[in-house]
């Protein structure tokens, strides 16, 4: 079976058994299985997995082919002649690749919330209101490209095994569809390494636990304890309101989403009557 087969599959089994977990064992009880914005994400899911990926794809040949060209006009070897540890065991690949991948993309999700022009992008993900694993999938596909792109260069450089970068892959589906679900779990003893349902709620919540927000942990949380950026007041607490936020204007079209970061100012907010009326006069006529 083709690789991308295989991904499909695991995609199917894994969404399915947090599915069940969340009629299980939910954190909210209350909340709807087709709760608002439930289609959309599926839209999303389906996009960024079905033509993202083949754009990334073109766009990673195309880096490579610069980067050798690049790397062979100032004298150096290759990137993808260098596979520092395709000689290591499987395991041992697995560590370094997962661990490294997931640093990376704990400092990208960070400066996705500290840049404003990057902020544009991320602001998709963070209109989720209402958790669960089909908000994994809420992501703008420019987004997906500046992850991909940047951590591509060490995946060449290391010479990963394909079967190992697969397995990542797996690994980090399910634990992001795990940590977006709507479930009441924290991993007891690993919850200070793995992310979990309880801690990423908070890097959704609307109030800012930090000056560019909290918890950017993708796979791993161990970054944010050791760099000061975790916020989890305790094990019981959950934050009261999720997403943007009441007074942030953010179109809620698919269409207009995935243009609104690259044209904001053609997004104008209506005018009210209040705007409209000519203001009442300053004091009695004379």
């Amino acid at each position: 079976m083709p690789w991308y087969l295989e991904y499909y599959l695991w995609l199917l089994l894994i969404s399915a058994a947090v599915f069940g977990l969340e009629r299980l064992a939910p954190r909210s009880r209350t909340q709807e299985i087709l709760r608002p914005g439930f289609v959309q994400d599926l839209f999303w899911m389906i996009f960024n997995l079905q033509y993202v990926s083949w754009m990334l794809a073109i766009v990673a040949v195309h880096v490579v082919e610069w980067l050798n060209r690049a790397f062979f006009h100032v004298g150096l070897p290759h990137p993808d002649s260098l596979k520092l540890i395709s000689t290591w065991p499987l395991w041992a690949q697995f560590i370094v690749f997962f661990l490294l991948k997931d640093f990376l993309e704990w400092i990208i999700h960070r400066a996705l919330h500290r840049f404003p022009w990057l902020w544009r992008f991320h602001k998709l993900h963070h209109s989720v209101e209402v958790l669960d694993w089909a908000a994994t999938f809420r992501s703008h596909w420019f987004e997906l490209i500046i992850y991909k792109v940047l951590i591509y260069l060490p995946l060449v450089v290391l010479g990963v095994e394909p079967v190992v970068i697969f397995w990542i892959l797996i690994v980090s589906l399910l634990i992001n569809e795990l940590s977006h679900a709507n479930l009441n779990v924290e991993w007891g003893i690993f919850r200070y390494v793995i992310n979990s349902p309880r801690f990423h709620a908070w890097h959704h919540d609307v109030e800012l636990h930090g000056k560019h927000g909290q918890n950017y942990g993708v796979n791993l949380v161990l970054w944010d304890w050791i760099f000061g950026t975790a916020h989890w007041p305790s094990a019981q607490a959950a934050p009261q309101q999720l997403g943007l936020g009441e007074g942030t204007s953010y179109p809620r079209g698919i269409w207009a989403r995935l243009w609104e970061p690259f044209f904001p100012r053609l997004r104008r907010r209506p005018e009210t009557a209040a705007e409209i009326q000519p203001p009442p006069p300053s004091g009695p006529s004379r």
